[in-house]
């Protein structure tokens, strides 16, 4: 294009591509419930609720048994609005776009992408499934296909699996597993790119991003037996009482466990995985003399007889805990995910009026705005890139953590 004045919508559109190029995690995403939040001058705060699919048990015989609908829901909150500062002139606004872009947009832009990520990088705390050795940088091809083992136990489907990971491992893994690989293109990839790349081990893709974030365990300590202090007997229970700790021990939010004797059960079959179900801690708990009253957890426990299954059996009085990792221990915690395990939703922010530039764009789900002011008491024109966003896994089961 010629060298005319680039205009805010231009600029606008080339942030948002700038913006959708550079996001790893997020991209993969489901964001099919953006619709819903397309709402001129949405606030933080506004909730989606969303409806999961409906599970009912199979009945033998002849005789009808009608069930009710036993539909399950979660919701959606946008309530992270990120922004990045910029400045550019008027003589910027000359140049052609391209190169406008590569001087003025992608540094910044990039950083906000790979803000955008590490927050829903943090969708892991919901996630109890998990794989590999914590402390140990993955680096085999047993661990991803350990990973779509859990997810072929959970009955997510086969399509659109896709696994991120942090420099370490996909170093690793590509060291790793260069010589598996017969396909010419995928070999040439991984040596021109040091990357692992597409349609790898059941997974669309194998990406690498720097936003995996690492998970510090609790405090509590390996030393202790720690147990279930009371049996559970009720259906859809999501707490537990432990025993066992040390004085004001901690478990904290994302912490992984199992209990002895408590086996997940396919959701389909509801018949036993032969693993011992996974737990997450779902919010941080402190022991008081050495016991935990109430500690949170996921997925609710229900039984076989139960259409919402995820156990065999209920845990006993004084089963014993299993916590993956060692005590107040940091481990990477990369994601492999179905994609609709995770939602993304943007929305709409206010255009305000009466300002030099404004623009709004929306593009695969991803909403956008860019304002321009200027700044009379500093004689400064300082601009604003803003996204308003959130994020939820709505199906847990879908996703697995892969622990380095």
């Amino acid at each position: 294009m010629s060298n005319s004045l680039l205009t805010i919508d231009m600029i606008t559109r080339k942030s948002l591509e700038i913006l959708e190029n550079n996001l790893v995690i997020t991209r993969n995403c489901n964001r099919a419930y953006d619709d819903s939040f397309a709402v001129e001058g949405a606030k933080i705060g506004s909730t989606l609720r969303i409806r999961l699919p409906d599970r009912a048990l199979v009945t033998d015989g002849a005789a009808l048994q009608v069930q009710d609908d036993n539909e399950q829901y979660t919701t959606l909150t946008v309530s992270s609005q990120k922004h990045i500062g910029i400045n550019f002139t008027s003589a910027e606004l000359t140049m052609q776009l391209d190169d406008f872009a590569e001087r003025v947009l992608k540094p910044r832009i990039s950083q906000l992408a790979s803000s955008i990520d590490n927050d829903v990088a943090n969708a892991y705390k919901s996630i109890y499934s998990s794989v590999g050795t914590p402390g140990t940088t993955p680096s085999t091809s047993l661990v991803l296909l350990q990973g779509n083992q859990k997810m072929n136990e959970y009955a997510s489907p086969m399509s659109n699996r896709y696994a991120t990971v942090n420099p370490a491992a996909n170093a690793n893994l590509v060291e790793g597993m260069k010589g598996f690989f017969n396909p010419s293109g995928t070999i040439s990839r991984q040596f021109k790119n040091g990357m692992m790349g597409e349609g790898v081990l059941g997974y669309d893709e194998v990406n690498m991003s720097q936003s995996i974030v690492t998970h510090t365990t609790g405090s509590r300590s390996t030393s202790d037996t720690i147990l279930v202090n009371g049996a559970i007997s009720t259906q859809g229970s999501t707490t537990l009482a432990l025993d066992g700790g040390t004085t004001s021990a901690t478990i904290n939010q994302g912490d992984v466990f199992t209990i002895a004797g408590v086996f997940a059960v396919n959701p389909q079959t509801r018949q036993t995985t032969g693993s011992l179900q996974q737990f997450v801690c779902t919010a941080t708990s402190t022991a008081s003399s050495g016991a935990w009253a109430t500690v949170s957890v996921s997925p609710a426990m229900y039984t076989a007889g139960n259409a919402l299954a995820t156990i065999d059996a209920f845990p006993a009085d004084n089963a014993v805990i299993t916590f993956t990792g060692a005590a107040s221990t940091a481990y990477p915690q990369n994601l492999l995910y179905q994609k609709d395990a995770i939602t993304f939703a943007t929305a709409d922010l206010l255009l305000p009026q009466g300002v030099d530039m404004a623009s709004r764009q929306v593009h695969n789900g991803i909403s956008m705005r860019i304002v321009r002011q200027y700044d009379i008491n500093n004689d400064r024109m300082p601009c604003r890139i803003d996204v308003l966003y959130g994020y939820s896994v709505i199906r847990p089961q879908m996703a697995v953590r892969m622990w380095g």
